[in-house]
């Protein structure tokens, strides 16, 4: 086995030893691809700037990138980062601004602290909507319309929608940016209580323009000068620009990976990228977890009688800034995702995928998304203040896989479910915990299922031993089998302090599921008469917290981490 090294104060010319390290991952990769048996690069403390993606394919089969003395108490923080620091800045009234080109981004980093794009809560005066935007009776005067992004917080209550202005005339008189917009007519259109509703309604949030620069600590991008962009941020209280380093993302993916077996990342940072497309006039068209509308058509789902909601025929996912595809017996160690600006770690097909000990916080989109994978595994992760920019974002989503096993993960602080299943077959979900899940949109829960898991009991997905505490925003269940789900066995668990524990009565209508031996502080929606699909059986509820608390100490010690 070869051993590299690669450091930010490094030299391209050198031999990549210890003593004379490589300066770019690039260079070390040349080198590893040209040893016989495999290597290990070994990459020194520091940040190592990214000009373009880190691509790996068949010919770095066999590669380890790891931190300088991984899993030594000498482990050294080596960050793999796809930013750009700003500097130049100039201040005016108290606002730094700079120059930066051509700039686009939909984040920024302060001092490794995200700030927030400056915002409004809405639309001001008396706004009513139109086939092509909005009016209202009040001055706007925005400085940067073509800038301004409005968010939709809860079109449905599990969805959370992105749509750019394209102008405003008359200062009152809003257009908004197309295709997105009429899109957004296809795609909301539902039916609940007697209410029918129809397209985005007014926005919950506008942001983007200089002229919401109120609240220290946000930033504005604007963009109206073609390759003169101008990032404004509004200082915290104490920081100087002389001092406060600033760090913008720039790349929409830090590594990519296709088609390479048995290579393997442990101990590294990823960090600083961004994610473009919901800048763009096809906007964000949230429907449902880290799907999105981009045209297509719709169909319609009938929840029950009177009751109806449009979908989208076929969505497109929100990308990952670090991805796997068609890999083979990859693994991901005691890595950490952070200031990413869509969903952390995305593995898509390929087998024996192994996702383990890693730490995933401060992300635009979910933390780890499997589609389509046989045999992954999602083991002893931590998943936390993710989904900042879109709120459906679960912490661990699978959907589409054969055989995924996610246990002992600990999803806390998410703005919706904690960990989601989709469509697949033998899923196992075992000993995680979910903390304050559900904690922006509704109708969701810290463990969520939906449609066909197996066709036997052979295959069926199993949840068990899992404490799901803790599901913040009403109308939540907080372990929650739905739509059609099937071949499901839900056995072991402890749900305390949701809005409801579980419901047992959903449409379209569970079949050949299993609620057997879980702990509950309130009663199952359904369980006094289940329905046809759903044995109920052995289940307990204790609604004294105390009594719950010492009744499910045995499976409550096992859930969660284990490092």
């Amino acid at each position: 086995m070869f051993h590299f090294h690669v450091a930010p104060s490094g030299d391209d010319s050198g031999p990549g030893s210890d003593g004379h390290p490589f300066a770019t991952l690039g260079r070390a990769r040349s080198a590893a691809r040209e040893a016989a048996g495999g290597a290990v690069v070994h990459l020194r403390g520091g940040t190592h700037v990214l000009a373009e993606p880190f691509s790996l394919g068949e010919a770095d089969s066999g590669t380890v990138y790891q931190a300088y003395g991984y899993g030594t108490p000498e482990q050294e923080e080596a960050v793999v980062s796809g930013g750009r620091p700003i500097t130049g800045w100039q201040v005016r009234d108290g606002v730094w601004t700079a120059e930066v080109g051509d700039l686009d981004t939909r984040q920024l980093y302060v001092d490794g602290r995200r700030a927030e794009r400056a915002w409004i809560p809405g639309l001001p005066g008396d706004a009513r909507a139109t086939d092509t935007g909005y009016v209202t009776d009040e001055p706007l005067g925005w400085r940067s319309p073509g800038d301004v992004e409005f968010v939709h917080r809860g079109v449905y209550p599990w969805t959370e929608a992105r749509c750019g202005v394209a102008s405003v005339s008359g200062d009152t008189v809003v257009t908004m940016a197309q295709p997105a917009f009429g899109w957004a007519a296809e795609l909301y259109n539902s039916v609940w209580a007697g209410q029918t509703s129809s397209g985005l309604g007014l926005p919950t949030r506008v942001e983007n323009d200089p002229s919401f620069l109120r609240e220290p600590g946000t930033f504005v991008l604007d963009r109206s000068r073609p390759g003169r962009h101008v990032l404004l941020y509004l200082p915290l209280p104490g920081e100087d620009p002389a001092r406060t380093r600033v760090v913008a993302p720039v790349l929409e993916t830090v590594v990519s990976v296709a088609g390479a077996r048995d290579v393997a990342f442990k101990g590294l940072v990823f960090a600083d990228a961004t994610w473009l497309r919901p800048s763009r006039p096809e906007g964000f068209l949230h429907y449902h977890g880290n799907g999105y509308y981009e045209g297509g058509g719709v169909e319609t789902a009938v929840l029950g009688e009177g009751a109806s909601v449009t979908y989208p025929t076929a969505s497109v996912t929100i990308p990952a800034c670090v991805r796997f595809e068609d890999a083979v017996g990859a693994q991901v160690e005691g890595c950490r995702f952070t200031r990413l600006g869509a969903t952390g770690l995305g593995v898509s097909g390929g087998a024996e995928v192994t996702v383990r000990a890693c730490d995933f916080d401060t992300l635009s989109g979910g933390g780890i998304v499997i589609t389509g994978t046989r045999n992954a595994s999602v083991e002893d992760n931590r998943v936390h203040h993710i989904g900042l920019e879109f709120s459906g974002s679960p912490g661990i989503g699978v959907t589409g896989t054969y055989g995924c096993v996610v246990a002992n993960n600990e999803v806390t602080d998410v703005p919706h479910c904690g960990i989601t299943v989709g469509p697949g077959e033998g899923t196992q979900v075992l000993r995680n915990l979910t903390v304050d899940t559900m904690g922006t949109l509704a109708d969701g829960g810290g463990i969520y299922l939906s449609g066909v898991q197996g066709d036997s009991a052979d295959n069926q997905a199993l949840v068990q031993g899992n404490v799901i505490k803790d599901t913040r925003t009403p109308y939540n269940f907080g372990l929650y089998t739905d739509y059609g789900a099937s071949w499901v066995t839900v056995e072991g668990n402890v749900v305390m302090r949701a809005d409801n524990t579980a419901v047992l009565e959903v449409g379209p209508p569970l079949e050949n599921v299993v609620y057997r031996g879980n702990f509950w502080d309130a009663d199952p929606i359904g369980h006094d008469n289940p329905p046809s699909g759903v044995r109920y059986e052995d289940n307990v509820t204790i609604k004294d917290g105390a009594e719950l608390a010492a009744a499910t100490a045995d499976i409550r010690s096992r859930a969660g981490l284990r490092r």
